[in-house]
């Protein structure tokens, strides 16, 4: 499980780069227990955007409420907090922002 994590935390960094100044941002939500490892982590992966934990594992409040199963996941809100995609990674989520983004453009 860590390992899946510590592929795809380049990819979302690399996304987050390119789209933040078109408004993307990330909230990252964390299923650690230990606090010290998990800001080690933030810091080690250069994870430059709001993290909050109630470091309950996979007791985690925010888990349960968006259905998470498995680490990394992600979920994409629109600006309403609708969910418009889950589980994107790497390619996947790339090409979702693109037409995301090249959507937003198109109504500008």
């Amino acid at each position: 499980m860590v390992r899946s994590v510590q592929v795809e935390n380049p990819n979302v960094v690399a996304l987050y780069n390119d789209y933040k100044d078109k408004g993307f941002e990330i909230i990252g939500v964390s299923f650690d227990e230990d606090r010290q490892k998990w800001i080690d982590a933030i810091h080690d992966d250069n994870l430059d955007w709001p993290h909050v934990s109630d470091l309950k594992g996979w007791g985690s409040a925010a888990g349960k409420l968006y259905g998470i199963n498995s680490i990394p996941a992600t979920v994409l809100l629109d600006k309403e907090g609708v969910i418009i995609a889950k589980n994107l990674r790497g390619e996947a989520l790339r090409k979702k922002l693109e037409e995301l983004y090249a959507a937003e453009g198109e109504n500008s």
